[in-house]
């Protein structure tokens, strides 16, 4: 297995890598819609929200997600070779990622991640088998490889014991040092040679993933709108209008993440590393858009217990974190002036909306009024 050229002209994402991140959305999907029914609970059945627990449920989830996904996909960056135990090895992180998703409910229901954990075990015991490919192919990364390989094995030692610790304050401690262990893992390894993956196939990758991820987010809200509608000629109306600001925020989202050329920010370590761990935000956020909806859409029909503020706040909230992250990673590096603190100042009137009558249209006009002024910025 070869080092591929990080200046490489045409550099794209494969064919491959694509359904690879389709797979990972089931697992998205499958989060996004145990949030849902966290935050609005069910009205008709008095099963009340269980807010706190459904974020925490969200976070702990979307992580191994996330992080399965970035490891495989800066790798690739580097290092495809597409031949048959590369693919082999791709095909074992799909059928991880794949029990990831089949635990996630009974994450969300009873905090067990025994089957998420599995799941994600599976996948980054894949990924030691890559580079330990690679240790012995590339005798110039050799030390990186094995550190990759090393910490890898090391860390899932320890997600396999967290899973003996009783739920409470030391299991999500446990929780933390596990993910600042995985952080360390590339940061150490690139410290003795750093791996060459392609800037522009990285954005790119990304810009995909983001791409899914808001699409998903207009599947489930169709679904959840057209449920709502169906037999309820009262619903009809509301619902058409939920629909088109629903449609005009993730629009908006995707204008405002791909207007700006994300791969002029990646022009060190430091910052490919900012930008690669910090999109867990972006994306977590992005699916959190699609639960918001969906609680909308149960507010205005009456199957949810929450009040309006609160209601709204589970569509806001992630639209202004959404909208922050995409500024911090991405627009404040090139952009400067209004054009860039339109977007932190956008944020914080979505924030403030949600008191409003209409919070989710006045959201979205504020999303398409920062496309419309902030425009695209050369590639």
């Amino acid at each position: 297995m070869s080092a591929r050229d990080p200046h490489e002209e045409g550099r794209i994402a494969s064919a491959l890598e694509l359904l690879f991140d389709l797979c990972f959305v089931v697992a998205v999907a499958q989060a996004a819609a145990q949030l849902h029914h966290a935050l609005s609970g069910d009205a008709a059945h008095h099963v009340a929200p269980h807010i706190g627990h459904g974020l925490l449920g969200y976070a702990l989830v979307f992580y191994a997600i996330f992080w399965a996904w970035l490891n495989f996909t800066w790798f690739a960056s580097a290092f495809d070779t597409d031949d048959g135990m590369f693919r082999f090895t791709t095909l074992v992180q799909i059928g991880g990622v794949l029990v990831l998703a089949a635990g996630v409910p009974a994450a969300f229901e009873a905090l067990d991640f025994t089957v998420p954990v599995m799941g994600y075990v599976i996948m980054r015991l894949a990924m030691v088998s890559q580079w330990l490919r690679v240790a012995k192919s590339c005798p110039e990364l050799r030390p990186t490889a094995m550190r990759y390989a090393i910490g890898i094995v090391l860390v899932q030692i320890g997600w396999l014991l967290w899973l003996w610790i009783p739920h409470g304050p030391m299991a999500l401690a446990a929780f933390a040092v596990l993910a600042l262990g995985e952080g360390a893992v590339p940061v150490v390894a690139e410290n003795a040679g750093q791996t060459p993956w392609h800037r522009h196939h990285i954005t790119e990758r990304y810009g995909l993933f983001n791409i899914i991820v808001l699409g998903e987010v207009i599947t489930a809200s169709t679904a959840a709108i057209g449920d709502a509608a169906g037999g309820h000629s009262g619903h009809v109306l509301p619902m058409i209008g939920l629909a088109a600001a629903g449609l005009v925020i993730v629009f908006s989202m995707w204008s405002l993440y791909f207007d700006h050329p994300a791969h002029h920010v990646l022009t060190s370590f430091g910052r490919a590393i900012a930008f690669g761990f910090g999109h867990i935000v972006i994306f977590a956020a992005a699916a959190m858009v699609g639960a918001g909806i969906e609680v909308a859409i149960d507010f205005d029909t009456g199957k949810t217990s929450l009040g309006p503020v609160a209601a709204a706040l589970a569509l806001t909230v992630p639209v202004a974190i959404y909208l922050l992250a995409v500024w911090l990673l991405i627009i404040r590096h090139l952009r400067t002036g209004p054009a860039s603190y339109a977007f932190p100042v956008s944020a914080l009137a979505v924030l403030a909306v949600s008191f409003s009558p209409a919070p989710i249209h006045i959201s979205a006009a504020i999303l398409a009024t920062l496309v419309f002024f902030t425009g695209r910025t050369k590639s």
